[in-house]
């Protein structure tokens, strides 16, 4: 196989290369190391090279998944790997992990080779990726811009070409972000489809879920069929597919109803570069021949986002205590940024009775979301409100807090409350804007319904294909 070509394959083309015998998992691993050691001195995506691990392991017997000897990378957050350090994005309590974690095993067992880890802003509190600790992420398609986050370096890595998929992780936006910014197909799924099992506790109260990003839908399917099934014992797992994922990619999507809007939880309009890309998804789902409206979701953004503020800083500075009394230190005043320190010093505040009752309200305002759905399919929004900020645009280390969460918020209105009501949620990257950056559309479905997503999403890429499209940092 000409090393040229590795980039040009998604993970299933890989696989079925190596089925063939036209190419070994070694090859696949040397080809993935040559291009992190070309690109990653510009994107800074991957921020540890577990090289030996993955040349010993592509060299022995390797589980007969659908992704036989393709290589992969794990997000350096909430996801433990044997004998790698796991650095939270972090100056902060550097561990190095004693076993994997229950969803490695699920990726290993599907038959990736992971060959190293990808950056995260600190404790994947942002959605750009430009930490003190592991350093800004830049993009393939112009490294003066964000990769989005809070996995940025798993999209920068992909969109790049190093690897055809990256493990990801979604907690208010946390997949589709980078996935819009850096052209990819990301799938948040719905709520323990893939069970939390790094360390038995209930992840940020459910509101993170993982999966992949990835080039093609096809493998975004194939991955969640790989790894999407209960945990035994699970007190809460998600309702079971009628067939694989990879089946319903080759399937019609049938005439489904779709909603679509740009309203905004403050109500100011959106860029006009994302209002006319919006507009003509629209416009393109029409000709498919589904029944589209315009019509937003009814729900009240901002009693949903204030609801939600005791809980989540309350759960932040548990899981940093238990951190913490791991490492048997509190942390140093240059170990955490501003941003997080503020969040920790939030939550240590709260008192029970205000967590819980942030809790009863988000729960009975999901309702209203959930209850928008009930005579719609999908609902069509963009994933950004702006174009892809540059880098420092949102800059975590060195803007107050309160400016961060302002830019933030007029940058990414529309992600957080599919985490809140658990539904599955995709980016599409089926727009580019004039500076040659990709435009990321997001459809969510109803609880559980990734099969309508997938159907959709597979032709949306068949009919406003984006394979061919190259960024500057590539292969």
């Amino acid at each position: 196989m000409e090393m040229p070509d590795y980039s040009e394959y998604d993970g299933l083309g890989l696989a079925e290369l190596v089925a063939k015998r036209a190419v070994t998992p070694s090859e696949l691993v040397e080809a993935a190391i040559e291009r992190i050691e070309r690109h990653n001195p510009t994107l800074n995506a991957v921020v540890y090279k577990g090289y030996d691990d993955a040349r010993a392991r592509a060299k022995g017997e390797l589980p007969d998944g659908p992704f036989k000897g393709v290589p992969f990378l794990i997000k350096d957050l909430g996801m433990p790997v044997a004998g790698w350090p796991r650095s939270h994005g972090s100056k902060f309590a550097r561990l190095v992990d004693s076993a994997d974690g229950g969803l490695t095993a699920r990726y290993r067992a599907a038959g990736v080779v992971p060959v190293g880890k990808t950056n995260t802003p600190e404790y994947g509190i942002t959605g750009t990726t430009e930490s003190a600790a592991l350093g800004p992420c830049r993009n393939p398609w112009n490294p003066g811009y964000i990769t989005g986050g809070s996995s940025g370096g798993a999209a920068g890595a992909v969109a790049a070409g190093i690897v055809p998929m990256a493990h990801a992780s979604d907690g208010l936006g946390s997949i589709r972000i980078p996935a819009a910014c850096c052209g990819l197909v990301g799938m948040k799924v719905t709520r323990d489809r893939n069970p939390n099992m790094p360390d038995g506790f209930d992840y940020a109260l459910g509101n993170v879920v993982d999966h992949i990003v990835s080039r093609t839908v096809r493998d975004s399917a194939a991955m969640l069929d790989a790894t999407g099934y209960p945990e035994p014992g699970s007190p809460y797992p998600a309702p079971p597919k009628d067939r694989p994922y990879a089946e319903e990619v080759t399937k019609s999507p049938g005439k489904l109803r779709i909603a679509w809007s740009w309203e905004t939880p403050n109500g100011r309009p959106i860029d006009p570069e994302i209002q006319a890309a919006l507009e003509r998804t629209a416009a393109l789902l029409k000709g498919l021949g589904h029944e589209v409206i315009e019509r937003g979701l009814g729900i009240d953004y901002r009693a949903l986002y204030a609801s939600r503020g005791p809980a989540a800083a309350a759960n932040f500075a548990s899981g940093m205590n238990r951190l913490i009394e791991l490492v048997g230190r509190e942390p140093e005043p240059d170990e955490l940024e501003p941003l997080t320190w503020s969040i920790l010093k939030a939550g240590r505040r709260q008192e029970g009775a205000a967590v819980m009752r942030s809790l009863q309200e988000t729960r009975m305002l999901n309702h209203a979301t959930l209850a928008a759905f009930e005579d719609i399919d999908v609902y069509l929004c963009p994933v950004l409100g702006t174009p892809v900020p540059e880098i420092g645009f949102i800059d975590p280390v060195n803007l107050e807090p309160k400016e961060v969460n302002r830019r933030q918020g007029r940058t990414y209105p529309y992600t957080p409350p599919f985490n809140y009501s658990g539904q599955p949620s995709l980016s599409l990257p089926l727009e580019t804007d004039s500076n040659g950056l990709p435009i990321g559309m997001m459809f969510t479905a109803k609880y559980a319904d990734e099969a309508t997503l997938f159907r959709l999403a597979a032709q949306l890429e068949k009919e406003a294909p984006w394979k061919d499209r190259r960024p500057q940092v590539w292969g």
